[in-house]
């Protein structure tokens, strides 16, 4: 079945289609009225569910650049917020007056569906070429919105009637509250610990990663906040810390995100009777229409106006409202809970996750083309790996310039990097020779920069800097050495002395770790 799943990425990746489809039809294939498999345990299919979710919000955390999310936080905020409370209300008078459903049912519903999926999400917008505000913004509200969405079908779900609407107001804001605390600081204390605690073996740092994720989530539902929203804070400052053996670690959550979707999404697929579904799709398309052309649509232009968000971004986030494997687990919520009828919400559920996705995926691409968003994006940020040298009280940067990167055609001594810090290795089409100041940097080198200590995080900073502004990066306000040295945008950062070669050895335990690099605002060009 996993080497099914594998191969079925292939397809999923040239078709647009989120991976989410083809393992519930693996499911369902595999199911009862497939080769005859019989599982109906809906209590284990929650608990999975659950832990599936903390994995891939975990994985989606710490795939996210902080630099493309800060600007994101305010209106994702209020879209996975107040947004859902527009959607929820829409689409379950939908659901009641439309498709006749019972008002407890309905607002269940609405609740599931409001949710957007973070795998789907993930998994679909890193495919397509979109700004990185908009990227952004989806990306936090997947990670956002799970948490006020399960408070939402939880109290909906209990028995006895419904809490008073400010009642239960107050109870999200407080869970959302403790969740972020709680999210926040395990994931500072956790990056502060393995940044400092040299670790006998790489390949526990991305166990314990993964590790101090999953205990933020923990800590969370243990302080009755909401361990969803404390996953994806702490995992999102993880990933954004300077952590030992970065590569190794982002490879192993993908890894596991990727084992989470398929096992979470077969077993759902399993859950699902197919003979069961005729008389629960109409309403199911009635309720889908609503939710994606009318609910949708209100609550993103109602959460963004404050922002002054340009109507074509406005669409896209309408339309890339990717709904996935989080509704129907949080369909299963009800069924626990014993709620009457909760096999036709489930069913309901299904139904309009299928449809939507065969329509909202594949299409996304070609809106975003239609409405010209994702031109003229900036260059691919430098890929560059970190490995201290404990001992000998240096690191090691391993620099790639790829494609587009304006260290393109920058010789080495304009590179202006601090004093202390100098480029010792190039490596070009395989080969690998010693540079001298004026070799000329090219596209797919791979540079060897020995830094000291002090200047370790200096050096990092200009690396970016030229790989985004060129040789005069920092002089024309370009790159992040703007910010901290420069009072305007022409302003002259300081001099600096000429790079070094180091002489001392570079042998001694070594800890590897990714740098995400951020983008800053273009190079301001002279008339």
């Amino acid at each position: 079945m996993l080497l099914v799943a594998v191969a079925a990425v292939r397809i999923s990746s040239r078709s647009g289609l989120p991976s989410l489809l083809i393992y519930l039809g693996i499911g369902v294939a595999i199911g009862q009225d497939g080769i005859g498999v019989s599982f109906n345990d809906v209590g284990l299919t929650q608990v999975i569910g659950y832990a599936a979710l903390v994995v891939i919000l975990a994985e989606g955390g710490l795939g996210t650049k902080w630099h493309e999310i800060k600007p994101a936080l305010p209106a994702a905020a209020v879209l996975s917020t107040f947004g859902v409370a527009v959607s929820v209300g829409l689409t379950a008078a939908a659901a009641h007056y439309l498709a006749g459903v019972e008002w407890r049912q309905a607002l269940i519903i609405g609740a599931v569906v409001s949710s957007t999926d973070a795998a789907a999400v993930f998994s679909v917008l890193r495919n397509v070429p979109l700004p990185s505000r908009l990227t952004g913004v989806l990306e936090a509200e997947s990670g956002f919105n799970d948490a006020p969405v399960v408070i939402l079908v939880v109290a909906f779900s209990a028995a006895g009637p419904v809490e008073h609407w400010y009642l239960l107001l107050g109870k999200i804001a407080l869970e959302l509250a403790i969740g972020a605390a709680v999210g926040l600081a395990i994931g500072f204390l956790g990056a502060y610990g393995l940044r400092r605690v040299a670790l006998p073996a790489s390949g526990l740092y991305p166990i314990a990663v993964m590790a101090i994720a999953t205990a933020a989530y923990a800590g969370g539902a243990l302080a009755h906040g909401s361990g969803f929203l404390a996953v994806y804070l702490a995992a999102l400052i993880l990933g954004n810390a300077k952590l030992p053996h970065w590569p190794a670690t982002r490879g192993f959550a993908e890894g596991l995100g990727w084992i989470a979707q398929i096992g979470m999404f077969v077993l759902l697929g399993l859950l699902v009777t197919p003979h069961e579904l005729g008389d629960d799709i109409l309403p199911a398309l009635v309720v889908g229409l609503v939710l994606t052309m009318v609910a949708r649509p209100v609550s993103v232009f109602l959460s963004t106006a404050p922002f002054r968000t340009p109507w074509r971004e406005k669409a896209l986030l309408s339309w890339a409202g990717l709904r996935g494997a989080v509704p129907i687990v949080l369909a299963t919520i009800p069924m626990v809970a014993g709620v009457e009828d909760s096999r036709t919400i489930f069913n309901i559920v299904f139904v309009l996750v299928i449809v939507y996705t065969l329509v909202q995926g594949p299409t996304l691409p070609w809106l975003a083309r239609h409405l010209r968003l994702g031109e003229n994006e900036p260059p691919e940020d430098l890929g560059i790996e970190s490995a201290p040298l404990e001992r000998l009280r240096g690191h090691l940067l391993s620099v790639s310039i790829p494609e587009g990167s304006r260290m393109h055609g920058v010789e080495v001594s304009e590179l202006r990097l601090p004093a202390g810090a100098a480029v010792t290795l190039v490596v070009r089409e395989g080969k690998s020779f010693v540079p001298g100041p004026s070799t000329v940097l090219r596209l797919g080198d791979e540079l060897l920069v020995v830094a000291t200590n002090p200047v370790r995080d200096a050096t990092e900073k200009r690396l970016r800097a030229v790989g985004e502004g060129g040789k005069l990066a920092g002089w024309l306000g370009t790159g992040e050495e703007r910010t901290e040295h420069s009072s305007g945008p022409l302003a002259k950062p300081p001099a600096k002395t000429p790079a070094k070669p180091s002489s001392k050895p570079s042998a001694g335990p070594s800890v590897t770790k990714a740098i995400g690099i951020s983008k800053g605002p273009r190079m301001i060009k002279r008339k």
